[in-house]
């Protein structure tokens, strides 16, 4: 069941395909419902005028032929849910004529036919017969009551008398004859008692099947381009570039489809602007700090001299970083797949040549489809913070069905728990004197969760004892 809540929950074409078989089956009980006893009083109707016409006709034909004939000729138009028969008696007892009509309906119709079985029930009758296995002449007696002349059925003398009988499962005619005697007529057929004894169930579900499939062929049209947006809303999130969606469907999905296109263009004009933008200022900047350094190199005080070249270098070096980082959030740099696994130990193979301890955890080999130099770059910033202020970082790859995760661990002093988000502000340092032997300016961990973020991932950090865990987390 909970599978079944969390497949509901999760697709459109079975919600929409679940919602139009539920209508379909509320809208039919409903009617099934309704018209059902009118459905009943309507066989029981044509069955009767059937029966009165078919009486009508059979008394003409016995009054053609000579009496010794006449049992016969009524004997031999029974069928297998009537029995005809002459009595001397125009106005028979009710519980009598209707004791006659279950002996006769006990006799199997191909015996009543030969001859053999007239008035005579015979073993084993109730398994050939109409009549339920076991049952006894109590299963004629309810619902016994005359019902008057037939008025409309067929063409019966007004003389004519109906009856039911077997809950109305039964009926009767007796007929008069002009010798004084009466052409009795019992017709007997156990209703459906339910719905599901009779075609509706089965034209239901051939309407069910059919439905379904022409549900299934309109739900996937209409969810096929919804798939598209969704997987080139991803691939657009990921930074990589996408074709333009052919707009097509209904107008709601068509209209959806050219406003992600719209959309898609104002981002790529944005970010075209921005770049030679950037281009723009990195040559302003640089020009009046080349200056500011010539003229500086002029000063003839050694110590004011150092004091003024460390700053223009400090300031310079503030202005390439934060060029760099928004280099970074327009980088075009295409995607590819790569070996992630292999990146990342490469990475922890560069740093360890140069002396820094870095430990590479590893595991399945896993291909990954980014952009492996900005990736690089991520990565690398959050090894060299561990080494830095612990001394050593342990990295591994970690996958699962929904992410795979680039975790690297140290056993340093951590970050406050109510600053694990600030540290990822531009130029935001735990270490206040802003000193360069102690760190850089403040834009590694803003640039690792730019190129993240670029990937539809983030990097997360959290508490270790002692330590910390920063995670670049990638959707898989």
């Amino acid at each position: 069941m909970t599978r079944l809540l969390t497949l509901w929950r999760k697709s459109l074409s079975v919600q929409l395909l679940a919602s139009m078989l539920v209508a379909l089956f509320v809208s039919q009980a409903i009617g099934m419902c309704i018209s059902w006893d009118k459905f009943i009083a309507d066989l029981r109707a044509a069955s009767r005028y059937e029966l009165s016409s078919r009486s009508e006709a059979v008394a003409r034909l016995v009054e053609t032929v000579p009496p010794a004939l006449q049992s016969e000729i009524a004997r031999v138009n029974a069928t297998d849910y009537t029995r005809f028969w002459i009595s001397e008696d125009p106005a028979p007892d009710l519980e009598d004529w209707v004791t006659a009509a279950f002996e006769r309906f006990q006799v199997p119709l191909r015996d009543l036919l030969n001859g053999s079985g007239e008035g005579a029930p015979t073993d084993g009758a109730s398994e050939k017969t109409q009549i339920p296995a076991g049952a006894s002449e109590a299963l004629f007696m309810e619902g016994l009551a005359w019902t008057g002349p037939a008025a409309g059925g067929g063409n019966l003398p007004a003389q004519g008398r109906t009856l039911d009988f077997a809950t109305r499962n039964g009926a009767g005619v007796i007929v008069p004859l002009s010798d004084g005697r009466a052409l009795n007529v019992a017709y007997y057929k156990q209703m459906m008692p339910t719905i599901w004894k009779t075609h509706l169930p089965l034209a239901l579900t051939l309407t069910a099947i059919f439905v379904s499939l022409i549900g299934v062929l309109t739900v996937r049209s209409i969810i096929r381009p919804l798939r598209q947006l969704t997987r080139a809303a991803e691939t657009l999130g990921r930074g990589e570039a996408v074709t333009p969606l052919r707009a097509c469907g209904p107008d709601d999905i068509r209209h959806t489809a050219e406003a992600f296109n719209r959309m898609q263009e104002r981002l790529h004009r944005f970010v075209e602007d921005r770049t030679r933008m950037l281009a723009a200022i990195g040559h302003d900047l640089r020009t009046p700090l080349t200056t500011l350094r010539l003229r500086a190199e002029l000063v003839e005080d050694p110590d004011l001299q150092e004091r003024m070249l460390a700053t223009i270098a400090e300031m310079q070096a503030m202005t390439e970083a934060t060029l760099s980082l928004m280099r970074q959030e327009t980088n075009a740099e295409p995607t590819r797949t790569i070996d992630l696994s292999a990146l990342v130990e490469s990475i922890c193979e560069d740093l360890a040549e140069i002396g820094q301890k870095v430990i590479f955890v590893g595991g399945e080999r896993v291909n990954y489809r980014c952009r492996p130099d900005g990736l690089r770059r991520s990565i690398r910033n959050l090894v060299e913070n561990a080494v830095r202020y612990a001394g050593k970082a342990e990295v591994r790859l970690v996958s699962t069905r929904s992410a795979i995760e680039i975790v690297v661990e140290d056993d340093g002093p951590g970050i406050p728990l109510d600053r694990l988000e600030e540290v990822f502000a531009p130029f935001f340092r735990l270490e206040g004197s802003r000193s360069r032997e102690t760190g850089g300016i403040g834009l590694g961990l803003s640039i690792a969760r730019a190129i993240a973020r670029q990937h539809g991932g983030d990097i997360v950090l959290s508490l270790r004892q002692p330590g910390l865990k920063a995670a670049i987390v990638l959707p898989a």
